[in-house]
């Protein structure tokens, strides 16, 4: 029996820009090209995201950029004359194009014998749905970072508390879209702790919580990105291991479900609050019977 084979060295990453352009929000396509690229191992996406895209002077400078960053290019484009300035601008860059949503819709156009629709955003229905969301979002930023009297978050379906830089805000937000009333209130070293939450009766109050390490880079390259400098125990290893364990133990000792972020996206840490959410519900319904 011959030997086993040393294993070869890891294969390095694979970075590719990938341009997006949708004549809607661009979801969709978005969504797309999440679930096709993570079909790759190895393989990153540097993404450009060119939604509501609906003239020609738009896609002129859409074509722009698409130069200034050779990749591919994917499109939801319905407009016709907007696909065919994009599919030439493409073909005179010599970069390869691919209409996503062709392929499905032309095979139940075949099936069903249905004319298309040319209606731009035609996947987004005002319906109820669409309302619960934007008046989700509205919700979201009026109570973001601490905003609002304790008695208006009763109105909330979760409040998200924990210290800086924890994806409290980004976490709100991606929760709106999906129609659940979120706000958040931060832990301030020696002004915010939480108390004011206590006797909610209503939402569900999740900590999030990270590790000190991680804190610090984040907190590092936050103020690095505002070319800013604060008070040294904003990103002091000590103090913020000292300000990560007080906000754990105020979550334990009032009894609040905590989730770790440390490493989590903000979609999986929202993934997680909804579970959490359901299984609440889930509960609350069985009480009842």
């Amino acid at each position: 029996m011959s030997p086993a084979r040393p294993a070869g060295p890891s294969r390095l990453a694979t970075y590719f820009h990938v341009h997006l352009v949708s004549d809607s929000t661009g979801e969709t396509l978005n969504a797309m090209a999440k679930a096709v690229v993570a079909r790759f191992d190895g393989v990153i996406p540097i993404e450009h995201i060119y939604a509501l895209v609906r003239s020609e002077r738009q896609m002129e400078r859409v074509l722009e950029e698409i130069a200034s960053a050779p990749g591919v290019v994917l499109h939801t484009l319905v407009d016709r004359e907007l696909r065919e300035q994009l599919e030439e601008g493409c073909r005179k860059l010599d970069m390869p194009q691919i209409a996503a949503l062709d392929p499905l819709v032309g095979a139940l156009s075949r099936y069903l014998g249905a004319a298309l629709s040319t209606r731009v955003g035609a996947q987004h229905a005002l319906d109820t749905d669409y309302f619960n969301r934007i008046a989700a979002l509205d919700f979201a930023m009026a109570h973001d970072d601490g905003q609002g009297s304790t008695e208006q978050l009763e109105s909330a379906d979760v409040v998200l508390c924990g210290v800086s830089r924890t994806s409290k805000t980004p976490t709100c937000i991606y929760l709106a879209h999906r129609g659940i009333r979120a706000a958040n209130v931060p832990l301030v070293p020696g002004q915010e702790d939480g108390e004011r939450l206590v006797g909610l009766k209503n939402p569900l109050v999740i900590g999030l919580t990270v590790s000190p390490d991680r804190l610090v880079q984040i907190r590092r390259n936050r103020l690095d990105g505002l070319n800013a400098s604060r008070a040294s125990s904003y990103i002091d290893h000590d103090a913020v291991r000292d300000e990560t364990v007080k906000a754990r133990r105020a979550f334990e000792r009032r009894g609040w479900p905590v989730i770790d972020v440390t490493r989590r996206s903000v979609e999986e840490t929202a993934a997680a609050i909804i579970n959490v959410l359901n299984e609440r519900r889930t509960h609350r319904v069985g009480a009842a019977w």
